[in-house]
């Protein structure tokens, strides 16, 4: 896969690195010649210096052959800019862009392509571990909107019916496993302690149910 990378700092450095350890043939740009010191020594691919706005440097990286484009600096307006450019004018057919600073989200919003804030996941999931660390986050979608959790069912959970616990208004039980083996759960399956339960909800809701559980073991 033929993949340009703009923006070569720390996350970008390494996502080339990533990239070129696959297999894949990576192109890295940057304005700045010290920034390209971020890459790994054992990198091989390609560098282009020059500001990833402009149509000449994509076109020096290769961006009218690239499949994919990853727009990862820290300025919003330059990502969002160039994952636009590699959308509209280039056709690249799968490009990422940065948020760097949460507060312009919306930007990235406006132009409609898929977005990774690594501030704002890093943030719920440092949140997540502190305030609930017996609750684990095994995959999460987009920026964390909605999450894939995994708990083991407490004493206090012995023989609770499903879905009182776990409503599907507020979060869809994925699987159950019990003594090695994992189900596809009924609505009614009887829960035992010790089960692994592996639900997906928005963190909102995952709140709710964790509120509920905590006073399920106090009155338990």
């Amino acid at each position: 896969m033929n993949v340009i990378v703009v923006g070569c700092g720390r996350m970008g450095a390494e996502l080339a690195y990533r990239l070129y350890q696959q297999g894949n043939q990576v192109v890295v740009v940057d304005q700045s010649t010290a920034s390209f010191d971020n890459l790994h020594p054992d990198f091989r691919g390609r560098i282009v210096e020059g500001d990833g706005l402009a149509q000449d440097v994509l076109n020096r990286a290769g961006a009218e052959e690239a499949e994919g484009l990853a727009a990862v600096t820290n300025l919003d307006v330059v990502n969002a800019v160039v994952g636009h450019v590699a959308k509209t004018v280039y056709h690249i057919p799968k490009v990422i862009v940065r948020n760097y600073d949460a507060r312009w989200q919306s930007l990235h919003e406006a132009f409609g392509s898929p977005v990774i804030s690594s501030t704002m996941w890093g943030a719920q999931r440092i949140e997540e571990l502190l305030h609930f660390g017996d609750v684990r986050v095994v995959f999460s979608v987009g920026n964390g909107e909605v999450n894939l959790y995994e708990f083991v069912a407490p004493e206090s959970c012995q023989g609770c019916n499903l879905e009182e616990l776990f409503p599907e208004d507020r979060c869809r039980v994925v699987a159950v496993t019990r003594a090695g083996h994992a189900m596809l759960p009924t609505a009614d399956l009887e829960l035992q302690a010790g089960d692994v339960i592996h639900l997906s909800a928005t963190p909102a809701n995952m709140a709710v149910l964790r509120d509920q559980l905590k006073l399920m073991n106090q009155e338990g």
